[in-house]
């Protein structure tokens, strides 16, 4: 029991408590903001357009949020943000904006990469982490530029890991953070942070119908990121493994087969490494009947049931790497190891 005594000191204790005094989780969450906002950036995407009388006048397109890569001016951002742009502005926190040009994208991973040539003496690049070991509930912070307004934070969970998510490039995107932490339009092409200020992601699109933050936020991961940018830096696209054929779109292998699993050779490419291992086309039979080739159905352990299936299968692997092509053939499941090549 509390008696009357001990009430003036109990009550000196709690005053003597500053009021801004702050929990440990809370001043971490301040301090990850300070390190991580000088390396976030604001996106502002025109296209140039013309009057009747020639005058060449800049429409705003879009925009977004990135980050610095390295200190030689790359910045990183979604393919969504800058698409269908002619010009690009990016800002930094200290208000100063400068003028970007775009060296390479990847819309099947919603990826981009601008560069600037001024301010590189003040860059400071985000800090990359890793994304193999992540866990589910584990606290993230999201920083952007949501509804245009300057370096917002917004906090949460990994709510879910491993995502399949349509993406804008017409495939599906595997392996996606979802996240609960608030992601609103502008928020796209911000890092997604975890509790160390590491990068764990980029925040790329949201989940409502209304198109602000539902709750369901989905960031693609940074081992995606650390293996695309350099490629974009370097070639300007990605350097894709295949093996050297063309298939028979869903629509086509339906009419043929059914909803029967897998990816329908429709060519090999002469001398490629699939001709060289003995994968068959399809053929064109007298009466203009078509005989379907091999119909792919798995690479190594990835089980094929659509292009989207076999797309994600090779996009682990780098060119040169064998991977074993799992076919059907005449009822028979058949296998060929076949090194993959440079299909761009």
């Amino acid at each position: 029991m509390i008696t009357r005594l001990w009430i003036p000191a109990l009550l000196a204790a709690f005053l003597a408590v500053p009021a801004s005094a702050l929990l440990p989780e809370e001043q971490n969450t301040i301090n990850v903001f300070h390190e991580a906002a000088p390396s976030v950036v604001f996106v502002t995407n025109v296209a140039l357009e013309q009057n009747q009388y020639q005058d060449e006048f800049a429409v705003p397109q879009g925009a977004g949020s990135g980050y610095v890569w390295d200190k030689e001016g790359h910045i990183v951002t979604n393919f969504h943000v800058v698409q269908g742009g002619d010009a690009f502005l990016v800002t930094f926190d200290d208000q100063t904006q400068v003028q970007a040009k775009l060296v390479g994208t990847d819309a099947n991973k919603d990826i981009a990469v601008l560069q600037i040539a001024e301010r590189r003496d003040k860059l400071k690049p985000i800090d990359v982490g890793f994304s193999d070991k992540l866990q589910v509930g584990q606290q993230v912070l999201a920083i952007g530029n949501p509804f245009g307004l300057d370096h917002s934070l917004t906090k949460g969970i990994i709510s879910a890991l491993g995502r399949v998510v349509q993406g804008i490039g017409g495939v599906t995107i595997h392996d996606m953070i979802q996240t609960d932490a608030a992601i609103n339009p502008g928020n796209s092409g911000g890092p997604l942070l975890d509790s160390s200020g590491h990068m764990i992601g980029m925040n790329t699109m949201i989940y409502s119908r209304s198109g602000s933050s539902a709750g369901v936020g989905f960031a693609v991961p940074v081992a995606f990121i650390k293996r695309i940018v350099p490629q974009l830096i370097q070639f300007g696209k990605v350097i894709r493994p295949g093996i050297g054929i063309t298939v028979l779109t869903a629509g086509q292998k339906y009419y043929l087969l059914g909803d029967e699993d897998g990816v329908v050779i429709d060519q090999v490419v002469r001398g490629g490494p699939a001709a060289k291992a003995g994968l068959r086309g399809g053929r064109h039979l007298p009466g203009g009947r078509y005989s379907p080739g091999d119909v792919i159905v798995g690479v190594d352990k990835h089980d094929v049931k659509d292009f989207d299936d076999l797309f994600s299968a090779l996009d682990l692997y780098k060119v040169g790497d064998t991977v074993t092509i799992k076919v059907k053939r005449d009822g028979k499941e058949m296998s060929f190891p076949i090194k993959l090549i440079n299909i761009q």
